[in-house]
């Protein structure tokens, strides 16, 4: 069975990288950093210029939780409305109640704004309360798929789960599996889970020199990452991921 490759893109070029090494489906985003946020529509025209495959667009307007204020709602809808209008051929959202449910009005609202394509339920699954009642929610609310760890931090520790999640979703919603998967453990994770399809993030270093004359400089926050290098997808990497399923 042909096991659909999701990857995970920050950028134009890691979209691009993804494509060269035969993924079969990208998901688009800005700032990998903070488990990615809503990327810019300009990056978007740019990556329908290049690839022919399928491109979910991430629309997530902060880091850090699900739980939005108005402004931040509105913000994701009228980011959704350009995407797609832009090129996207489905997005990725997720919003929860202060408790952790599964906010079913604005994911309604969410589902309707993408008008019959795909639309994701990112991993705000992983924390919700009840998983089980969770998917019954998306379920009744037309959502595609979920993307989850199975509520762990790696799929690796969360294989029955996950197959249980596929079982349980009985084919009315999509599970696809993501977090920590690699070429070293994929084919136990479409093993054990029973799986069609999986999400990961391969990326590799590459140099940026044009910070060199003064390496006492950072234009990030408090963390000072490096700057003299970036990260890019590993087309090599994708590629190895592919024989390994295929």
């Amino acid at each position: 069975m042909h096991i659909l490759l999701e990857i995970c893109c920050g950028s134009a070029d890691d979209v691009i990288e993804a494509a060269r090494g035969g993924a079969d489906r990208v998901e688009l985003n800005s700032n990998l950093f903070q488990g990615g946020l809503t990327p810019t529509l300009g990056t978007l025209r740019v990556v329908k210029k290049h690839v022919s495959i399928p491109v979910m667009t991430m629309v997530r307007p902060r880091a850090g939780g699900f739980l939005y204020t108005d402004a931040e709602f509105e913000t994701a809808k009228e980011d959704a409305r350009i995407l797609l209008e832009g090129g996207a051929d489905g997005i990725v959202f997720g919003f929860l109640h202060e408790d952790g449910t599964v906010d079913a009005d604005r994911t309604r609202e969410m589902v309707a704004i993408a008008g019959g394509r795909p639309t994701v339920f990112h991993r705000a699954l992983d924390v919700t309360p009840d998983w089980k009642r969770a998917l019954d929610t998306l379920i009744s609310l037309g959502v595609t798929r979920v993307l989850t760890s199975g509520q762990e931090s790696d799929v690796f520790f969360a294989l029955d789960t996950i197959a249980e999640m596929i079982r349980f979703a009985g084919g009315a919603i999509e599970i696809l599996p993501g977090a920590g998967i690699t070429k070293r453990n994929v084919k136990k994770v479409v093993e054990a889970t029973g799986c069609s399809q999986i999400h990961l993030a391969c990326h590799k270093q590459l140099p940026e020199p044009s910070v060199k004359n003064n390496r006492s400089i950072y234009y990030g926050g408090a963390l000072y990452p490096p700057e003299d290098r970036f990260d890019m997808i590993d087309s090599a990497y994708v590629a190895d991921i592919r024989g390994k399923v295929d």
